[in-house]
């Protein structure tokens, strides 16, 4: 495939070299040797073959590849050494000073030839017609060594079904052959790709790839000499009902056709690409697009990502599907009142329709009586501009994202103990931690790629403590297993986590160097007495958390003195009442040990979607504009009134919530809501109904009709991730670039439709391509002062800060010291949630994701996906089950205080007792609909992760359930053009 390769380098740079070295990099001594007459000077430690191709001289390969540790067991890259017997295999021979290597000479061409002969004898010459047709490295070898003739006669092959040979294929015409009992047929049960067995080569590349980068270790070879054969698992297990995820890596590693994607067996070999990056989750992973014209054919992880470093999941590696699926709405709709169909119209009208009603309500209600929301899933460029769009033509503070609804707390806490509202890291750091603090996070199903770096690490020796109420996948796995699980009772973080403090004080732990050198001493010492105090102590708190206070003090000393400790959590921290007490009580913990400011260690969030942190970083919330920046700083409201020719109002807006309580009381009345869909993914989907459906105008700015534009009067047709430039900022603060790969098939991008309905209302805005977005970003926030599209072409991507003081980013924070001061130790004392447990509820709900589907499930549930989860079920231990009369696969009704729902019952230990657990990834489910709007104390973010609960037999789906469906289906009627 010939690539073109996206960026375009600055003059002058150096463009990544996107060649496969064979083996790994290495770091050590220079050591100077001579290839082929050629003097090269590699790390000590480097492969000899690796070194080659340093010189620009290109070995043969076929077992080899630069992700994976050497193999040496195809035999193609052997070279002739000075002074050694014998044609080692370079792949596995080191470098050593002085060292002269031949890679061309006759002997080592002949024993090539040779070994590409026995290759070629015993596989299919179909390569004209085969899917992997110029993009085939066995193809690509046997020219390379210069094989043109196979003298072996035919004989046993994997290949002929028919058992006949590999010269006698035209005899199969005319004779029946016996059946071959070497030949497999093709595996075609995983809906993305194949594994065809005859066309496999034994290098084992698929399966060092699963579990040397993706470490599920889910593939074996099978059988020996020449019954050897790829298995996915036992003798009955394809590739669909094995423990593979489809994370691609198999296929990537793949030299041949035998495991191939699909769609390029469809669409043909790709002839282009574009860099781009991930809309699904935190991580934001670096994939090639590769195109044939304008069609994608499929999405290959770039290797110089430098989140991902070349692995991917099954969703941004296949599940982009969804782009062009028929249900995605491409013409603008509107309707007077939510009970008509959907008329079909212009850009103009829909967008003077939306822009007359908008400024009516303002006429009547006042400028304060209208607000926007902005998604996670949005570009930074056009979440900054909704945020403008409310304060700099509304003339309003009312703005606010679901990254409050997931991670606010995380600003929050970080803010106040470190001074700065992000993680401390970036991922290539876990590669130097010793022990791992996993809290209210499950990266295995939410953030597969950085879980597969982490395995890895954990394999390496690194030790892991797992807090959670269920036993995820990352608690113990194959080759992995946790030191500590701690079990929790949900709702009691800042217990749990104040107990490990409790023991760190006391037993003299802590590192009281680092604290002197960087934290506020006076008030550590009045945060030592604080968590000194007995009733802190793991033998105190083990009846409110439900963890033996044994294991609590076992993992407060393996943190407290493992070596350099790091600490990753998610949701499940941020979404209680005490979400933002908990991070804090976090970052106390890390200053507490002193695991700030070097590799391995630090305070890291794990972010759910693909631009939470982005979300915020652009002033997303109602109190704050880009940058962290109160809105009720003249000094800061200064900078921006001064690039926007606005005056901006200082007082705050409304939340979400607040929102729709305005809106139920008739005060709030028109809403742009831009790839948000509050109505699924919100708490207590009665409340958000009830608002939605008061307010005047609701405009929905999405792909498709989602839940929330039931009750919506504009739909603004949104263009996917493929169909636009921008950036998106991931969990490690990495501003990543996303290219246009396609023409917006709705006709626009996301920030030229904010901008045509700014401009209808009478704004004036002229930005012609994102990058001006980004300069005025730039140019009115701190930490974004050396952001621009320009050095984000040179060096691929950049973390915040970026400014004069660190030009290529800040990849850890904190190195010298705390960037606002010193670090503030910060009391956290636990608060029991209003949400309580009792005789009609006896039961805790907290609700999570799967790994194969994203969030409320738009995208995923609209691709393949859906064959590993096609519905939400709820998890249930056995024991509350037998009491409640609920077997294995059984209809439930789900019931809390505000409202209920039905769904299908799976037993299993994986939750403890009184524990329940469900995803909220179908609409059909409504899972939300039980959930409260009890919200933590600092930033209401919803508690959505505890929800008293009572389980029962049901028949199936819920009378609400239909009454919402048959809504739902009224409600996205569509008027025909005859209509």
């Amino acid at each position: 495939m010939k690539d073109f390769i996206i960026p375009q380098f600055a003059p002058g740079a150096e463009p990544f070299d996107d060649r496969d070295m064979g083996t790994p990099a290495r770091s050590g001594a220079p050591v100077s040797l001579t290839i082929d007459g050629f003097e090269v000077t590699v790390p000590e430690g480097t492969s000899v073959m690796r070194a080659a191709f340093e010189a620009g001289i290109e070995v043969p390969k076929l077992c080899a590849s630069d992700n994976m540790e050497a193999f040496g067991s195809c035999r193609l890259c052997v070279v002739e050494i000075e002074g050694r017997r014998g044609t080692p295999a370079s792949c596995t021979t080191p470098v050593t000073e002085g060292m002269v290597v031949h890679t061309q000479s006759s002997k080592v061409r002949k024993i090539r030839k040779g070994v590409m002969e026995l290759y070629i004898s015993d596989h299919p010459l179909d390569c004209l017609t085969c899917a992997a047709n110029g993009d085939c490295e066995l193809q690509d070898a046997a020219g390379q060594v210069g094989l043109r003739d196979v003298r072996y006669t035919p004989g046993d092959n994997h290949f002929d079904p028919k058992g006949i040979g590999a010269r006698s294929q035209s005899e199969a015409r005319l004779r029946e052959g016996p059946g071959n009992p070497q030949y497999l047929p093709k595996d075609d049960s995983n809906p993305y790709f194949t594994y065809d067995p005859s066309k496999c080569i034994v290098c084992s590349r698929c399966v060092r790839a699963c579990e040397e980068v993706q470490g599920t270790f889910a593939l074996t070879i099978e059988g020996r000499g020449f019954d050897s054969r790829v298995s996915a698992g036992a003798g009955f297990d394809d590739f669909l009902s094995s423990d593979c995820v489809s994370c691609g890596a198999c296929v990537q590693a793949c030299p041949t056709a035998t495991l191939q994607e699909k769609s390029v067996a469809e669409l043909g070999t790709p002839t282009r690409c574009v860099i781009t990056t991930c809309a699904y989750c935190g991580v934001g992973c670096s994939f090639k697009a590769e195109m044939n014209g304008d069609q994608l054919v499929r999405m290959v992880p770039w290797r110089h990502g430098k989140a991902n470093r070349g692995h991917s999941c099954v969703k941004g590696r296949f599940a982009y599907g969804y782009a062009s699926h028929k249900d995605r709405i491409l013409n603008p709709m509107i309707r007077d009142t939510i009970d008509e169909p959907w008329r079909e119209v212009s850009w103009d009208e829909a967008l003077s329709f939306a822009a007359t009603r908008m400024k009516a309500i303002q006429q009547k209600h006042g400028r304060r009586s209208v607000g926007v929301i902005t998604s996670s899933r949005c570009t930074n460029e056009e979440t900054y501009l909704v945020q403008k769009l409310t304060r700099a033509v509304f003339g309003n503070n009312n703005t606010d994202t679901c990254a409050r609804v997931c991670h606010s707390p995380t600003g929050y806490g970080l803010g106040k103990t470190f001074g700065t509202s992000a993680g401390t890291q970036d991922f290539d750091s876990v590669e130097h931690t010793d022990v791992v603090l996993i809290i209210g996070a499950n990266p295995t199903d939410g953030h597969p790629v950085f879980a597969s770096r982490l395995k890895k690490r954990l394999r390496q020796g690194a030790k892991l403590i797992v807090v959670d109420p269920r036993r995820t996948d990352i608690v113990r796995s194959a080759h992995v297993e946790a030191a500590h699980h701690l079990p929790l009772r949900p709702g009691t973080n800042v217990a749990v986590v104040s107990a490990l403090a409790h023991v760190i004080v006391t037993e003299g732990l802590m590192d009281e160097a680092y604290i002197r050198e960087a934290c506020d001493w006076d008030e550590f010492q009045h945060y030592a007495e604080f968590i000194g105090d007995p009733r802190h102590s793991p033998e105190a708190v083990e009846g409110v958390t439900g963890v033996p206070a044994a294991e609590l003090r076992a993992a407060a000393r393996l943190f407290a003195t493992g070596g350099n400790g790091a600490i990753y959590y998610g949701l499940g921290v941020t979404e209680h009442s005490q979400g933002s007490t908990t991070v804090m009580a976090i970052a106390n913990l890390a200053m507490l040990t002193g695991n700030i400011g070097r590799p391995g260690v630090g305070v890291n969030p794990l972010r759910g979607q693909n631009n939470v942190q982005g979300a915020c970083d652009m002033g997303s919330f109602p109190h704050e504009l880009p940058g962290y920046r109160h809105v009720k700083l003249p000094d800061v409201r200064a900078i921006f009134e001064k690039a926007w020719g606005v005056e901006i109002d200082p007082e705050p807006g409304l939340r979400i919530p607040n929102m729709l309580d305005a809106a139920v009381e008739g005060t709030f009345k028109g809403l742009y809501c831009q790839g948000e869909d509050i109505l699924q993914s919100d708490p207590d989907t009665h409340h958000v109904a009830a608002g939605l459906k008061a307010m005047e105008c609701v405009i929905v700015h999405d792909l498709f009709l989602n839940e929330t534009a039931n009750y919506a009067h504009v739909f603004l047709p949104g263009s996917s991730f493929l169909e636009k430039d921008g950036t998106f900022t991931n969990a490690e603060r990495r501003i990543n670039r996303v290219r246009k790969v396609m023409q917006p098939r709705n006709g626009y991008e996301d920030w030229e439709i904010t901008q045509m309905l700014a401009n209808a209302m009478g704004a004036g805005w002229r930005y012609t391509h994102p990058a001006q977005i980004m300069e005025e970003i730039s140019s009115t926030t701190p930490s974004f002062t050396g952001v621009s599209y320009e050095r984000l072409e040179e060096l691929g991507s950049v973390q915040w800060p970026c400014d004069e003081n660190a030009p290529e980013g800040t990849p850890i924070m904190h190195v010298n010291g705390f960037q606002a001061g010193r670090g503030r130790f910060i009391i956290t004392e636990y608060v029991a949630t209003e949400e309580r447990t009792g005789p009609r509820f006896p039961l805790l709900l907290t609700t999570g994701r799967i790994l194969s589907q994203y969030n409320v499930g738009a995208q995923t549930r609209r691709t393949e996906n859906t064959v590993w989860h096609e519905e939400d079920v709820l998890e249930i231990h056995p024991h509350d089950a037998e009491v409640r009369g609920v077997t294995e696969g059984d209809w439930v009704r789900l019931a809390s205080r505000t409202g209920e729902t039905t769904l299908r019952a799976v037993l299993t230990d994986r939750v403890s007792p009184g524990v329940v657990y469900t995803t909220f990834h179908h609409p059909a489910t409504q899972a939300n609909v039980v959930t409260t709007d009890f919200s933590d104390w600092a930033t209401n973010c919803p508690e959505y992760k505890v929800t008293a609960v009572q389980v029962s037999p049901s028949n199936g789906p819920s009378d609400w359930q239909e009454r919402y469906n048959e809504q739902a289906e009224r409600s996205r009627r569509i008027l025909s053009a005859a209509e």
